[in-house]
């Protein structure tokens, strides 16, 4: 975000200063990636989960996407020469080979991805002690998203794409919702419960077991649990555990996909 703010300054203000700081930052998200084609949360590479290949936070595709605006020539980065845009450009093509590497096969068909993956294996890794390794219901939208944009997809990308929306159709929550309720008796006063709603949208879970797709949530023990009441008021009242993440994926951008294909 910081270097599209930096290249519309520059486009408006012609402030060399601008350009030169975006160009930087383009120099450095290059420099970056790891030679499999993912990226890092955080560079330079520092100890514990930053390191692996991340997706949470709209990490990679966040790159990917301004790489892919650069290389398609937005107005804003006219400023990139030839052989940056060509760097990007190459850049892209491993980042989306390391996509298809990480989608993760559960009895031989392929699922969805997790918030994070090894940098070295790809095998989906955890993050904080809430945050396990697991299929992710949020993170894994963005991913398909991004695929679904790319021009004339090759049969892999297009598989991709296709198994994820299939696995997006499999694990959906029907009748519930996520309510925030008055609880004298919990800490605020308040609390977070799932209750029964037969006509409220489809939720996702953010995360889901792998070996049976069952989703879970988690207090900071680090223990998986199945009800949202089993876990902390503290974590239950603050992390986003549900919700409509694939909702607009499945009802509008894959049957516009599907058109254009």
């Amino acid at each position: 975000d910081e270097i599209r703010y930096l290249a519309k300054a520059y486009a408006s203000l012609r402030d060399e200063r601008y350009r030169q700081a975006a160009m930087k930052g383009l120099q450095f998200l290059v420099k970056a990636q790891y030679h499999n084609g993912g990226w890092p949360q955080y560079y330079p590479i520092a100890r514990g989960y930053s390191r692996h290949i991340t997706f949470n936070d709209n990490a990679m595709i966040g790159v990917m996407s301004l790489f892919r605006d650069i290389v398609q020539g937005k107005p804003e980065f006219g400023f990139v020469n030839h052989g940056m845009r060509q760097q990007m450009a190459k850049a892209n093509d491993r980042g989306i080979e390391c996509i298809l590497e990480c989608q993760i096969e559960v009895n031989g068909k392929k699922t969805a991805w997790c918030a994070q993956h090894d940098e070295k294996t790809l095998e989906p890794r955890k993050a904080r002690s809430y945050e396990l390794a697991s299929l992710s219901g949020a993170e894994s939208v963005k991913i398909v998203r991004f695929l679904m944009a790319i021009e004339d997809p090759s049969p892999k990308v297009v598989d991709a794409i296709e198994s994820a929306v299939a696995w997006f159709k499999q694990v959906k929550i029907v009748g519930k919702k996520i309510k925030t309720i008055q609880d004298q008796s919990a800490p605020k006063g308040r609390d977070r419960v799932i209750v029964e709603a037969p006509s409220a949208p489809p939720l996702w879970a953010r995360f889901y077991k792998i070996e049976t797709m069952r989703p879970f949530f988690c207090s900071r023990d680090g223990i998986p649990k199945y009800r949202l009441s089993e876990i902390s008021h503290e974590r239950r009242n603050g992390y986003s555990w549900l919700g409509t993440y694939a909702d607009d994926l499945l009802d509008e951008a894959y049957p516009a996909w599907l058109k254009k294909r």
